[in-house]
């Protein structure tokens, strides 16, 4: 098992795969269509855009947290 204090990077590390994983098949799939080969496309875009995802989850999701801690008011709604 992987210790808890490695959570935020785990948790990165599948996020953006997973987003990028979908991103990268949209985009493909508009552009080529459903064509012979497109699997191939789709899995060369995807480890590219993981690549750049990854890093990026990283280097954003605190910042995002702080912003998000200031947009939410504490208490009772």
């Amino acid at each position: 098992m992987i210790p808890a204090r490695f959570a935020p990077v785990v948790f990165g590390f599948i996020l953006s795969g997973l987003m990028s994983f979908i991103v990268s098949g949209i985009a493909i799939t508009r552009t080529a269509g459903l064509v012979e080969g497109s699997f191939g496309l789709w899995i060369g875009a995807w480890i590219t855009s993981w690549l750049v995802a990854f890093p990026t989850v990283l280097v954003v999701a605190p910042i995002t947290r702080r912003i998000v801690a200031k947009l939410i008011k504490d208490g009772p709604a």
